[in-house]
């Protein structure tokens, strides 16, 4: 893959992932690890199914299958995106009465050729919820508003 000018990859050490080494297209991998969204004090999603999806250039974004997410406090935002790759992205809001987060999560409800795996999958913003677990790292949010992948000691880059 060709880099953005000025820009040197920072080199993975054992047991790590360079975000520059993920492809494009992006690929759905299935995820080892539980999966955790912690926001209130209160679990909203739990999964030891989760799928990850990895571009060149981008942290991991987590989908967590929906019979393993909360739907109590979820409604569907009035807000679509489109992937060129995976197609067009519905959002969801939280509210539980006492706080209110605009589009906490997204999911694909009819995701591109190549992208099924992630159908009936959402993914959170690491940013948005209090808490967004990899096993019993707490990941951070990729940097930018835009992006919904997770960064956690095991990714390296951008």
């Amino acid at each position: 893959m060709r880099l953005p000018p000025g820009v040197t990859p920072d080199t993975p050490g054992p047991g790590q992932e360079s975000v520059w080494e993920y492809p494009r297209p992006p690929r759905v991998e299935l995820v080892p690890e539980r999966i955790r969204v912690v926001v209130n004090g209160r679990t909203l999603a739990d999964s030891t199914r989760a799928l990850r999806v990895l571009e060149t250039a981008g942290a991991p974004v987590y989908f967590v299958p929906r019979h393993d997410v909360d739907m109590t406090h979820l409604r569907e935002a009035a807000r679509t995106t489109f992937c060129e790759w995976k197609g067009t992205a519905d959002y969801l809001d939280y509210d539980d009465g006492q706080r209110r987060i605009g589009q906490i999560g997204w999911s694909y409800p009819s995701p591109s050729s190549g992208y099924e795996a992630i159908t009936g999958h959402i993914a959170f913003y690491a940013g948005k919820v209090d808490e967004a677990w990899i096993a019993d790292e707490l990941a951070t949010p990729q940097p930018g508003r835009y992006y919904g992948g997770w960064v956690t000691s095991g990714i390296v880059g951008p």
